[in-house]
């Protein structure tokens, strides 16, 4: 009985998620406005919802250092936009520069800030806060309160095509679609099981076989579910493969490197961290510098979705990306949360929103559930503390 609360502590958000979607595909079907799981819509999920994944990821290691946000996020975006924008359209420059001059505009921007906020010790709210309002106002200085487009193909092949690329050939599509999900679910198979090997051999704790086969089985269904979802589409999104490659690398980077831990180490106590030789300014700067650098990485998929540069671009994205990290676990006090939680929550937050738009809920109104969501997310995170440390 225990072990069955603690699966379904454990995996609290993906069950209230795969409810979420149950209870959205049950009203739309019953409204007669078609399928949450049209694969039109299930493409559409993925490339609006791109932008959050990747803030998703870096807001959470700002998080985890302490309950660090970062407001600036939103205007980062518009600012790397707005200069993608007028180099690539106006100056017709060389796409590889452009995105290479963004990429670095985005680390110095987050390493200005991250100086602030690691070496003279001001508190990140107000940092960002400032931030926010001077990176919005550059945007507008840059584009001259004028929306930029369109953008060449170019420079939209690289975020907003899919693969393979032969839209008039649906049987090849959806033939290397399921061939990709079959041989992605394989490498992860045979991953888990290496994995597995090595704590045997180490003699580290197990769970039980019959709980990692049952976990392999369902996210392997899940693959081939989207697979199949995908290839009765367009293919596979070139956004979905960036989004795989940055969830991977942060996610063994935090996990498995000494780098990574020391988030944690020093969301946990940073005065304990300290004291045990982990140089936190420099691990609070690097958060920063990165939350800048996928801030630009955001702003250079934002262009390509919309393809345009507009001074509003990233209004509230800061908001969805703080949401999306603490609804997939995340401690508002730090040194606790994993990037597939955070992943998870952009999901959750993109499905409330698709849905609820398809049954055409009043905006007002999504506002109002996505903030009682957020509430309730954190509500459960504080009760769960506190009751820990009653046991």
């Amino acid at each position: 009985m225990t072990k069955t609360k603690e699966i379904l502590k454990k995996n609290t958000m993906v069950i209230a998620l795969v409810v979420v979607m149950v209870l959205f595909q049950v009203l739309i079907s019953a409204a007669g406005k078609g399928s949450l799981f049209a694969p039109a819509n299930i493409t559409n999920l993925i490339l609006q919802n791109s932008y959050v994944v990747i803030l998703a990821v870096g807001m959470l290691l700002c998080i985890l250092t302490g309950g660090n946000i970062d407001l600036s996020v939103g205007s980062v975006v518009a600012l790397v936009g707005a200069i993608a924008g007028v180099m690539i359209v106006n100056n017709k420059m060389n796409v590889y520069l452009t995105i290479a001059v963004c990429l670095i505009m985005g680390i110095l921007i987050g390493a200005w800030q991250g100086f602030w906020i690691a070496y003279v010790r001001i508190p990140a709210f107000i940092v960002t806060l400032a931030g926010m309002m001077l990176w919005r106002g550059l945007a507008l200085i840059v584009l001259d309160g004028l929306t930029i487009s369109p953008f060449p193909e170019d420079y939209l092949k690289y975020f907003s095509s899919f693969l393979p690329n032969t839209a008039d050939n649906k049987g090849l599509v959806f033939g290397v679609t399921i061939a990709v999900g079959a041989i992605l679910c394989a490498v992860y198979v045979v991953s888990q099981l290496i994995e597995r090997g090595k704590k045997v051999r180490k003699n580290y704790e197990l769970e039980p076989a019959g709980m990692l086969w049952g976990r392999l089985a369902v996210i392997c269904v899940a693959a081939m579910a989207l697979s199949f979802l995908l290839g009765k589409n367009k293919g596979i999104p070139v956004v979905l493969i960036l989004l795989g490659v940055i969830v991977l690398v942060y996610s063994y980077y935090t996990q498995n490197t000494v780098p990574g831990r020391y988030l944690y180490a020093m969301g946990g106590n940073e005065k304990a961290a300290k004291l045990s030789g982990i140089n936190t300014n420099r691990t609070l700067f690097f958060a920063y510098t990165n939350m800048g650098f996928l801030s630009a990485v955001a702003a250079l998929v934002c262009i390509a979705r919309f393809n345009s540069a507009a001074p509003s671009a990233g209004t509230n994205y800061e908001l969805d990306a703080i949401g999306a990290c603490y609804i997939g676990g995340a401690s508002a006090y730090g040194g606790t949360g994993t990037i597939g939680g955070a992943v998870i929550g952009a999901i959750f937050m993109g499905v409330l929103n698709n849905g609820m738009s398809i049954l055409g809920i009043d905006s007002n109104w999504q506002r109002a559930v996505k903030g009682l969501v957020l509430l309730a997310a954190v509500v459960f995170d504080v009760l769960s503390k506190k009751r820990s440390a009653k046991a």
